[in-house]
């Protein structure tokens, strides 16, 4: 019988509340409060501020160091942005790229319920998008990521790309908040408007892989299944000229990856066999550590 959305947030809800809360308490809602604050006023520059809080403009004006005063948002909004492109629907395994990314995001919605912050999301597909403007409460929060993890698979034969509407999702979720972008990350430009988010907002991008991306087995032929057309393409797994390509592939995702989220702390890329809370929760120890520097 398969587990039904509720059932598998109850059981992860278990996980964190015995395993993450114990680790590191706390360090969720600083670990991500970042730069996400309301303007109050410019007060002088003294040692040991932050230098990207200058006032250039009031510097120039007043011909000494002045910086921008700012107060922190009291709750914080956590959005997930999940991005369902058909290539998560791969799995080599026992679960899907696409079950494991519904597992990382399950995994954040809890952590914001605990921290009683306030969540919503997108579901962007090929066919279109559903979306929930943010919640409170545990009860909601837990109700609306139900709702993500039970969204209907898109289908392959349905074909196309998934293109976000985001006019539509600056309206929907409020300046600074926090934005787990989960997806699969494709090679490719840096998409337009990226600027534009990332000064809206902090976002983090999570990445899952199949074991079989990271290293091609031994060994054997494949038939991998094109999506476009639909047929099954048969894939020489000994063939040089075959692995080199994967490799420029590997090599290509990465650099796409990183282009998007330049600092270790901005992304997190988890293998669909690993542990998911014991990956998440080393990359919240690896914010916090990079914050105390």
């Amino acid at each position: 019988m398969p587990v039904t959305p509720y059932q598998l947030l109850r059981k992860l809800e278990w996980r964190v509340r015995h395993t993450a809360d114990a680790m590191f308490t706390g360090e969720y809602r600083s670990a991500f409060r970042g730069r996400g604050r309301e303007f109050d006023q410019v007060v002088k520059h003294e040692y040991g501020d932050d230098v990207r809080d200058i006032d250039w403009n009031v510097t120039a004006r007043r011909g000494e160091l002045y910086r921008k005063k700012f107060i922190e948002e009291r709750e914080l909004t956590t959005v997930l942005l999940f991005d369902d492109s058909l290539s998560l629907q791969f799995g080599s395994g026992q679960s899907s790229k696409r079950e494991a990314l519904l597992e990382m995001a399950g995994l954040f919605a809890l952590l914001s319920a605990g921290n009683r912050d306030r969540m919503g999301f997108w579901h962007a597909t090929p066919q279109g998008e559903a979306h929930q403007e943010p919640v409170r409460g545990r009860n909601r929060i837990v109700m609306t990521a139900a709702r993500l993890l039970n969204q209907p698979i898109p289908k392959i034969e349905d074909g196309g790309e998934v293109e976000i509407d985001w006019k539509l999702f600056y309206r929907a979720f409020p300046r600074h908040s926090l934005v787990i972008w989960l997806g699969d990350f494709a090679p490719g430009p840096i998409p337009p408007g990226w600027a534009a988010l990332r000064r809206r907002y902090q976002v983090i991008g999570v990445r899952v892989d199949d074991p079989w991306e990271r290293e091609l087995p031994k060994g054997g032929q494949l038939n991998a299944l094109d999506p476009a057309s639909g047929d099954l393409i048969p894939f020489d797994l000994n063939a040089r000229a075959n692995r080199r390509r994967h490799q420029a592939w590997v090599e290509e995702r990465e650099q796409t990856f990183q282009a998007l989220f330049p600092a270790a702390t901005q992304r997190l890329a988890v293998s669909a066999g690993e542990d998911l809370l014991e990956a998440l929760v080393r990359f919240f120890h690896t914010r916090m550590h990079q914050r105390k520097l």
